[in-house]
């Protein structure tokens, strides 16, 4: 057996604590983006649940166990989603929930944490300048400090996506993942290698925010100075060194794409699936358009792993340029 942190009976498990409204997602073929592709594309669609991503998966867990040692206070830095979904998880259970953000974060998910009744922190600065504060808090007031991808209910939740495609694997040969921090390409790519290891893993990241990515392929952890990204769900800047040892054993690749893909890709999505989609979901899409040759005449399987946008920026993004019909608005 493949030896990470995951293991595959804590994540059987781990189905029977997350609430059932966000397992076994719409699996399907989208032959109109298919054909478009050259290649076909299935898709998985982690967005039908209450809080459009994939995040909830873990933070059911978290919050489920925080709730079994009698613990009633937790606090996370979050781009948005994971915030959301802890909120959402933290507040079925009676957790009183401090998340800290940047000011930068979509507004769109600051809205739905506050909506929520989680407390909310905002930091000047980018996602690691948040981290470093939730974890003042989690010292200072002695709560739990959920970090993702580090905390192992988060890869593991993210792990029972991968359950969920392993009986259908027979059909498709690769599987495209959004990296960020790790904890879905590490959860997913962990149980494609435990149960189907004939289809390929491929993490796909922006040019704008490349460290894990980097440190992929350099195989030790290289930070970076600053992001520069419309996908903030992806923006981290210093790789957990503990995440990258178990993505070196689950992915087969790692490639970066540009920001003109990634819009490209929301716009695709758009017209040929009828999704809206937040920039990270868009990458495996994107990666497809850097490189047609690749993927040519396989069956790919992309995982849409969040929706939460703003409305503003998703219409300027998608935008075609006046100049330019076909061309892709790209200003962040």
């Amino acid at each position: 057996m493949l030896k990470t942190r995951l293991d595959l009976d804590r994540i059987r498990t781990a189905r029977r604590v997350i609430d059932p409204m966000f397992l076994d997602t719409p699996l399907f073929r989208c032959d109109a983006l298919g054909h478009a592709l050259g290649c076909a594309v299935s898709i998985k669609l982690e967005t039908a649940n209450p809080v459009r991503s994939f995040k909830a998966r873990g933070t059911e867990l978290v919050a489920g166990r925080l709730s079994d040692q009698g613990r009633t206070a937790a606090v996370c830095a979050s781009a948005g989603n994971l915030g959301w979904a802890l909120g959402w998880s933290g507040r079925r259970r009676g957790l009183d929930v401090t998340v800290v953000a940047s000011r930068r974060a979509p507004a769109a998910k600051l809205d739905r944490i506050r909506a929520l009744g989680a407390a909310l922190e905002l930091v000047d600065g980018d996602f690691e300048m948040a981290r470093e504060r939730a974890a003042g808090i989690a010292q200072r007031d002695g709560v739990r400090l959920v970090e993702d991808s580090l905390d192992i209910e988060t890869c593991e939740g993210a792990a029972t996506i991968g359950l969920e495609l392993a009986p259908r694997a027979s059909s498709f040969d690769a599987v495209l993942i959004a990296l960020g921090g790790g904890a879905m390409a590490t959860g997913v790519g962990y149980v494609m290698k435990a149960l189907a290891p004939g289809v390929e893993v491929i993490c796909v990241q922006p040019h704008g925010a490349p460290a894990m990515t980097r440190s992929w392929h350099e195989r030790r952890v290289i930070a970076t100075d600053s992001t520069d990204t419309i996908a903030d769900g992806v923006a981290g800047r210093h790789p957990i060194p503990a995440v990258l040892d178990d993505l070196l054993k689950v992915a087969d690749d790692a490639v970066l794409v540009q920001e003109a893909s990634i819009v490209a890709a929301m716009r695709m999505l758009l017209e040929h699936a009828g999704l809206v989609v937040e920039p990270s979901a868009a990458l495996g899409v994107a990666a497809v358009m850097e490189d047609p040759d690749r993927f040519a005449g396989r069956h790919l399987l992309t995982i849409i792993c969040g929706s939460n946008v703003d409305l503003d920026d998703y219409h300027r993004w998608i935008r075609p340029c006046p100049q330019d019909p076909g061309a892709a608005e790209t200003n962040h």
